[in-house]
């Protein structure tokens, strides 16, 4: 079982930043990777970045170059740093536990929280 706690989200305007945290606990061998999804409201969940346990990384093309995610093992935490936000960025940020290799096998998620950017 993997519990996860996402912290960070919150108002922000066009061109700033922000990041969010996801703390986990508890252990699952085959979700030992860790993923950023988003839901803007009206459309489907979507993959915007994840993270497997050598630190490499994929970033979805819609945040390439703006977004980043990392991890702290220490910490068992994964963050999301988001720069230079867009009004298109609001969303409910969610992370996620899933099998690595793939944005589909999420065994956990997160509350989620929730970011919005004006312009």
């Amino acid at each position: 079982q993997v519990h996860l706690v996402e912290s960070g989200g919150g108002s922000v305007q066009a061109g700033g930043s922000r990041r969010l945290s996801c703390a986990a606990s508890g252990y699952s061998r085959t979700s030992n990777c860790r993923a950023w999804f988003r839901q803007a409201p009206g459309k489907e969940r979507e993959g915007v970045a994840r993270i497997n346990t050598y630190g490499y990384t994929v970033i979805a093309d819609s945040v390439q170059g703006r977004f980043t995610i990392s991890q702290d093992n220490s910490k068992n935490t994964v963050y999301l740093q988001m720069n230079n936000l867009r009004p298109e960025d609001t969303a409910i940020y969610y992370c996620a536990a899933l099998v690595c290799g793939g944005w589909s096998q999420v065994n956990y998620w997160g509350q989620g929280t929730q970011v919005t950017v004006s312009s």
